[in-house]
């Protein structure tokens, strides 16, 4: 643009600065509110997968839109200096060079300070406001250079005081007034997370004042900008008048106490409890410490190691001290700040347990923390005995995204299982070896001891029973479903893109099925809640029952409804039972997931046969119960699968339905595995 003018006056160089200073004042002022619009830009698209590319595309545009004229009076500045100095200096080749030299370094000085080593000390509305006076000194001696009369034409105004106004000055006056007049951000606003919200909301539309402040219920306890994230603490009084305080990473809440301890808890507990022992711990993530603060209050811990790179979080830390047993001043807590992988790889270990709650795979630079070779470093330190938990969940994703995560923690993984901790959140256990894993005796041994006990109660979790409903994947479902695809590596970073394109679409994902026939038997054998059910005598005790399905029930619906269908089976009189389900129904957010209706038609998958429903035809009957057996399959109550043989069998011999149930039968076989009556599995 520049080179296209037929004459380049000499103000303009001048006046393209300050014109710089004044749009970067304007967007200073409005730069706070961006979370909101972009909240109101993404209400505009649907949820669905084909709205992804269009959004992303528009909100590439409004950037460009809003920092493109500063960007192109930016890229002026380099050929208007040029221009400037080439009427003063022969040589143009050496005045070229050093020109782009000059801008290089400035380049790389200018990233380095204003991207990370300022971020140290200062915030980002801060690094702005210095950006900013950086201009206005630019431009004070731009102007200073080019403004006043050259040599030979000086004037009284000149001689006294016209460059003293322009060297020093305006700079000083305008350094002062970016100071006192642009107000700092507001911290509420920036870490708002309204990313999380994918459709429009009461106050959308109301702009921005009115959204914010008939939106905001928590308080702001905490916030700093630092070279790696915005952390932020907020506080909210629950009903119950306990004080629950959140790490926010920028905009997103990480974890949060009480609300998270359940999760965040176990992931310390449960690997305290598998392991061979308990001396050395090594946590990826400090985020409100509870993971930490559980491990340290072990009595055979001698040392948790925690993995954090946010400076910021690290002075969060006495914030959530109240709540995780003082982890940040316990004494055997040492938190060393990095990044995971490199801190990991640095330590020596040999490690007991490896606890890594990364943040959700679409936050830009955590899909690291999800890879093949990080998963192989973290077993490599564990010792002989040792267990790694890994966190993952199931909403704000899809089917597929969760099936990469567990196909790639199985390749590294020999021994695996899932459980959970609240009903979203999956706790994988990879284990080093696996011979005490299905040791029933030493588990309930392991649960009684005092200073575990009191940090399953501190979870909510009173007996073993009540631990045992968390289990969701026995030891070695994973490996025998054998789930086929893509893995995520470090070479091939798949999982980030495609959590992202989930995350937009804003949906839950499904664990792939394990109700196959392979899969099943694997479930049957191991389940620990099985084993325990018939070190029992093959029927828990009716306290034992209904503190399993109760804990079943608060986090997991599906699996509640299996329970209870599997209790409605085994006693159809059962008074405990019906107790049960009437305080059940006194629930309205689960009592429709575990619907009397709903358990009675499970419980027929329990029976050797089962007939359809009289206003049901075969081919009906044998496809819901197909779908049924799929969506609610249990491994600590497993259906018969005798009973979609028998249906799918009498379906069949229906001449009218027989090409229709063949199909029927042969896309439920594809989850379920051999349904047919001619085969030995058939009454497997």
């Amino acid at each position: 643009g520049v080179s296209e003018l037929p004459r380049i006056p000499r103000p303009l160089m001048a006046f393209t600065l300050w014109a710089l200073v004044g749009l970067l004042g304007l967007l200073y002022l409005r730069a706070d509110e961006a979370p909101y619009w972009a909240h109101v830009l993404r209400s505009v698209f649907r949820m669905n997968a084909a709205a992804f590319y269009p959004y992303y595309l528009s909100a590439f545009v409004a950037v460009l839109v809003l920092i493109g004229p500063a960007v192109v009076l930016s890229g002026a500045a380099l050929p208007l200096i040029f221009h400037q100095q080439r009427r003063q200096l022969e040589d143009l080749g050496d005045l070229a060079g050093r020109i782009y030299s000059w801008n290089t370094v400035g380049s790389l000085l200018g990233a380095l300070l204003g991207g990370y080593a300022l971020l140290f000390w200062l915030d980002l509305d801060q690094i702005f406001r210095l950006a900013m006076a950086t201009v206005v000194v630019a431009a004070g001696l731009v102007s200073f250079r080019t403004l006043i009369p050259r040599p030979g034409r000086r004037t009284r105004w000149t001689r006294s005081a016209r460059p003293a106004f322009w060297g020093i000055a305006v700079p000083i006056a305008a350094l002062s007034g970016i100071a006192t007049v642009f107000p700092a951000w507001s911290p509420e606003y920036l870490s708002s997370g309204l990313f999380r919200h994918h459709a429009a909301l009461d106050h959308t539309f109301d702009g921005p004042s009115v959204f914010f402040r008939k939106s905001g219920r928590s308080k702001l306890l905490f916030y700093d900008d630092g070279p790696t994230a915005s952390i932020a603490v907020k506080q909210l009084k629950l009903k119950d008048g306990r004080v629950h305080r959140a790490i926010v990473t920028n905009g997103k809440s990480d974890s949060a106490v009480y609300i998270d301890y359940v999760t965040t808890g176990m992931l310390a507990l449960l690997p305290a409890i598998f392991a061979e022992k308990a001396e050395n711990a090594f946590v990826i993530g400090y985020g409100t410490g509870v993971t930490a603060g559980e491990l340290a209050s072990l009595a055979s811990m001698r040392e948790v190691v925690v993995a954090e790179i946010s400076p910021e979080v690290i002075d969060a830390a006495p914030l959530f001290d109240y709540a995780n047993r003082g982890a940040s001043k316990h004494e055997k807590v040492r938190i060393v700040r990095g990044d995971a992988y490199r801190t990991l790889l640095r330590m020596d270990g040999p490690f007991d347990i490896i606890s890594a709650e990364p943040s959700n795979p679409w936050v830009a630079g955590i899909e690291m923390l999800y890879s093949r070779e990080f998963l192989e470093a973290a077993r490599d330190r564990l010792s002989p005995g040792g267990v790694h938990v890994q966190w993952f969940h199931v909403y704000e994703t899809d089917d597929p995204t969760i099936a990469m995560v567990l196909r790639t923690y199985t390749d590294v993984f020999e021994h695996v299982s899932v459980w959970y901790g609240k009903g979203n959140d999956l706790l994988l256990l990879g284990f080093r070896e696996s011979d005490h894993a299905l040791d029933l005796d030493r588990l309930e041994r392991r649960v009684r001891r005092p200073d575990i006990a009191d940090g399953l109660r501190r979870c909510g979790i009173d007996n073993f029973a009540e631990l045992l409903a968390h289990e969701l994947l026995p030891l070695g479902v994973l490996h025998a479903a054998a789930l086929s695809g893509e893995v995520h590596t470090l070479l091939h970073p798949r999982l980030s893109h495609r959590a992202a394109r989930a995350f937009f679409v804003g949906h839950g994902g499904n664990i792939p099925t394990t109700a196959g026939l392979d899969p099943s038997r694997r479930g049957a054998r191991n389940s620990i809640a099985g084993r325990y059910r018939e070190s029992r005598g093959g029927t828990l005790p009716d306290d034992s029952r209904t503190a399993l399905i109760r804990e079943a029930c608060e986090y997991r619906p599906a699996a509640c409804a299996a329970l209870l269908a599997h209790w409605t089976d085994e006693a159809p009189t059962s008074r405990a039972r019906e107790r049960l389900q009437q305080e059940i129904r006194a629930q309205p957010q689960i009592s429709a997931a575990a619907s009397p209706a709903l358990v009675n038609s499970l419980a027929r998958l329990y029976g050797e046969t089962s007939a359809p429903a009289e206003d049901e035809d075969g081919l009906e009957a044998a496809t819901r119960a197909s779908r049924l057996f799929v969506q609610y399959y249990h491994h600590a109550a497993p259906f018969s699968r005798q009973v979609l043989v028998d249906l799918w069998r009498r379906c069949g011999e229906d001449p009218k339905q027989r090409e229709r149930c063949d199909k029927g039968r042969a896309r439920a076989e594809k989850g379920l595995g051999a349904l047919a009556t001619n085969t030995p599995e058939a009454g497997a």
